[in-house]
């Protein structure tokens, strides 16, 4: 095959380690990765030195709420974001956009909804709802990755919570199609038990109150009764924003009796502590809610070790309304927060705190992900027959958040001010640059991403 273009760096994340390589590319896809100099005779080269060359960044966990509520964040919003950030493939979430993906007629509306304005590759997750067993197989042979269920109020009344009954339910349709389950992992039980009695304007703004009524055990029950389904009905089960740290002995136990299990964790469980959090900041809210230092260094021990496998943002705006940011109102403001564009360096300013590699970022941040929905091969590697996805950063460069210049739509976040690490420059899609830093419109060209499908990954 001719070689179109190359690009090369002293410093290219391969799936063997750093070091310094030549990409060579044709027709949107990596060839080979050669050597430093290996650039055949006229071939287009740029060549961005000491700048590290990574694999475009997969984000399995990103709510786009598009259509519906395209208010509160849309496709076009969201993945400018994204190519600001160095994400080359988010996975959309099925609630938060009316319909929600839990039909094959939900999902075709976000395939609508999608078509034309999306700048990086966006692939959809469907929805395991209290009825809709029975359509898991349509739903995933009209092209969905996975399938994401909540075991508590989602928040939303058109996307309703499975108790276990109906969780066995879809589990073992799931098991039956060989899909994945994404899950919302907290009880209703133990938060019921917690919620707080009727607290006044100022009470309801200290954060210890919120963090009181989201206790951990809620999440360590939940996790504790989807391995045990995952065990009985052999379902691909992973925990998604995985928050309480004194849950992870019991992925340990299932890792060691080798469950088709995972889970995640997020740049904000990485990044903040509840001792941190002002009264009345709700930028800082979502559930599960942001715990103690302790715990945070706990998630950091487990993704050393490689026990918490990936890190995704669970990106999800909200207007300043719901936020309540007038109010400070932790216990009505809506959970969620929006780092689709802070990711990178929102993890690798923690990572290379603790002295973990770029390797490491690779390995949470694009690997991981590709892995579970199952484009690895095609995303999440610099290696011949990938995509020519790339993000090209600066690990050194530190810049201050500002939330003016953040692409999401609703600039609330509770970055604002913080110094991180990681300067994104470039972002490749299929060997076009969609996006780079420093020019007057960073964004290059109209939105040339794709909708994935199964078949064509």
């Amino acid at each position: 095959m001719k070689i179109e273009q190359c690009l090369r760096s002293r410093r290219v994340v391969t799936p063997e380690g750093v070091r310094a390589a030549c990409v060579h590319l044709a027709k949107g896809r990596i060839v080979a990765v050669e050597s430093w100099d290996a650039v055949p005779d006229g071939c287009p080269v740029e060549d961005v030195g000491d700048l590290v060359l990574m694999p475009g960044i997969v984000d399995t966990h990103v709510h786009v709420n598009d259509p519906g509520r395209s208010d509160w964040e849309g496709f076009e919003t969201a993945t400018r974001a994204a190519a600001a950030g160095g994400v080359t493939t988010l996975m959309d979430m099925p609630l938060n956009s009316i319909p929600p993906t839990t039909s094959v007629e939900g999902l075709l509306a976000k395939r609508k909804a999608a078509e034309g304005r999306i700048r990086v590759d966006v692939a959809l997750c469907g929805g395991l709802v209290p009825g809709n067993a029975n359509e898991l197989a349509r739903i995933f042979d009209a092209g969905a990755f996975a399938f994401k269920c909540f075991l508590a109020e989602s928040g939303v009344d058109e996307f309703g919570y499975v108790k276990e009954a109906y969780l066995e339910v879809g589990m073992r349709h799931l098991a039956e199609i060989g899909a994945p389950l994404l899950v919302h992992a907290e009880l209703p039980g133990p938060l019921e038990e917690a919620a707080p009695p009727e607290l006044s304007p100022e009470e309801a703004r200290r954060y210890a109150h919120y963090l009181a009524s989201r206790p951990k055990r809620a999440e360590e029950e939940a996790v504790d009764m989807v391995f045990r389904l995952a065990e009985r009905f052999k379902t691909r089960a992973h925990i998604v924003h995985l928050s309480a740290a004194t849950a992870l002995p019991i992925l340990r136990r299932a890792r060691d009796a080798s469950l088709p299990v995972s889970a995640e964790t997020c740049p904000h469980y990485l990044s903040f502590a509840a001792e941190e959090v002002p009264d009345g900041a709700t930028s800082y809210k979502c559930a599960p809610p942001i715990r103690e230092r302790e715990n945070r260094e706990v998630l950091w021990d487990a993704l050393r070790e490689g026990l918490l496998d990936q890190v995704v943002t669970d990106h999800s705006p909200a207007p300043a309304d719901l936020k309540c940011v007038g109010s400070g109102d932790f216990m009505r403001a809506w959970g969620g927060i929006a780092s689709l564009q802070l990711g990178l360096p929102a993890v690798w300013s923690g990572a290379r705190a603790r002295g973990r590699s770029l390797e490491d970022i690779a390995r949470w941040m694009c690997e991981g992900p590709a892995r579970l929905v199952g484009i690895f091969g095609r995303k999440g590697a610099i290696q011949a027959g990938a995509d020519a996805d790339f993000v090209v950063w600066d690990p050194e460069a530190t810049w201050t958040i500002e939330a003016p210049r953040l692409e999401h739509r609703h600039k609330i976040t509770p970055y604002e001010g913080r110094s991180l690490h990681g300067v994104v420059v470039a972002t490749y899609l299929r060997g076009e640059k969609i996006y780079q830093r420093d020019r007057e419109d960073p964004f290059l060209g109209t939105p040339r991403g794709s909708l994935l499908g199964r078949g064509n990954v």
